[in-house]
């Protein structure tokens, strides 16, 4: 990240200040006629970068800063001056020094909240992501929220930490807080889908549920990156409240329960094995969109008058999770299906997860 601007673009209340504060700096000062040389010699030549001609604007602004009568808000607004100057120059080290060195000499200064923000920022300017990730934790740990132009300083402290952190443990928390928090702020939607996907890489399935099911009340929703997420929550959803009666232990077990089904001749014995929430029934060519394809589906109607034949293998398209069984002769339009076989992933139920089930139909032949 080399453009010093990403900065002010990542969080556009401190892109205010920075650029801003010159307008309260030119209400305070005087400019260069009120500066004293003795004044200006007291400057720590640290502190004076760049050209000649920012190095008179630092002196002006520390000379400025260093006024005893000055208001919080006037120092506040230098304070924000000064640091647009290193950050424009990308000073970063000078920048961080001189905003710890504010925060050290008035520790109890309501706005050191906000330098710990502009600090956190300058080490994502620096590529040093988990140094900034402290930063933002202590803010929301040690300091109370801050508004800045009507924007939550917490807020903007919680999206950064969702992009920086890994761990499912802390981004759990992180959107919890954005929830309770920040309703009216946040995606609610969005977050109930990330944090439900953040329970179960932790083994949280019961939370998990509970997340997912707040989610499916957002009718749909779209989340960024998961084009799926309202079948993917439905399915889980539907399934920890289901019977599960009609999972087998092994696959071999079910497959032939369902051939001898089809032998027989027995629509309703058949039709009794299939999954009994998110089965499907479709083309090959069809999208998985949640509709199952189900509403006008009659299994009994299919092998009436049929000689339904099944193949004495698995095709070998099958593997270790998902089976294809190529099956003919059903009457009716097209009379060539493929059953599908899933090996169920449901953490949450022990008994269950790692069963067999029949969960679909695929009409025609495979592509």
């Amino acid at each position: 990240m080399k453009n010093p601007y990403r900065l002010l673009l990542l969080l556009p209340l401190a892109a205010h200040f920075f650029f801003a504060a010159g307008c309260a700096v030119g209400a305070i000062g005087g400019g260069d006629a009120g500066v004293a040389d003795t004044d200006r010699r007291v400057v720590d030549p640290y502190y004076l970068t760049g050209a000649k001609e920012k190095q008179e604007q630092l002196k002006n602004l520390w000379t400025l800063l260093k006024r005893q009568e000055i208001s919080a808000e006037e120092r506040f607004s230098l304070v924000c001056e000064i640091a647009a100057v290193y950050m424009r120059q990308n000073e970063y080290t000078v920048l961080n020094n001189f905003l710890a060195s504010q925060i050290d000499a008035m520790p109890d200064n309501q706005y050191n909240v906000y330098y710990l923000l502009m600090i956190a920022y300058s080490h994502i300017q620096q590529e040093a992501p988990q140094v900034a990730a402290l930063y933002f934790e202590i803010i929301l740990k040690n300091y109370p929220d801050m508004l800045v132009q009507g924007k939550s300083i917490h807020f903007a402290c919680l999206n950064q930490l969702l992009g920086l952190v890994a761990g499912s443990g802390r981004r759990v928390k992180y959107y919890q807080e954005l929830i309770t928090r920040f309703p009216d702020q946040t995606n609610l939607a969005v977050n109930y889908f990330l944090l439900g996907k953040a329970y179960e890489d932790i083994g949280e399935w019961n939370l998990a549920i509970q997340a997912y099911t707040h989610f499916l009340t957002f009718l749909g929703a779209n989340v960024p990156g998961f084009p799926d997420a309202e079948q993917y929550a439905k399915r889980l959803v539907d399934f920890n409240k289901s019977s599960k009666d009609w999972t087998f232990e092994t696959l071999s077990g079910l497959v032939n329960t369902v051939k001898a089904a089809i032998a027989a001749g027995d629509s309703w014995q058949l039709w009794r094995y299939r999954a009994k929430v998110n089965f499907f029934a479709r083309s090959w060519s069809e999208q998985d969109t949640g509709d199952s394809g189900m509403a006008e589906f009659s299994l009994p109607g299919f092998m009436q008058g049929a000689k339904v034949q099944y193949a004495a293998t698995l095709d070998p398209i099958s593997n270790a999770t998902e089976a294809y069984l190529k099956t003919w002769g059903w009457s009716q339009y097209i009379s060539t299906w493929y059953l599908y076989f899933r090996k169920i992933y449901f953490p949450l139920n022990p008994d269950i997860h790692g069963r067999w089930e029949w969960a679909g139909v695929y009409y025609g032949e495979k592509f």
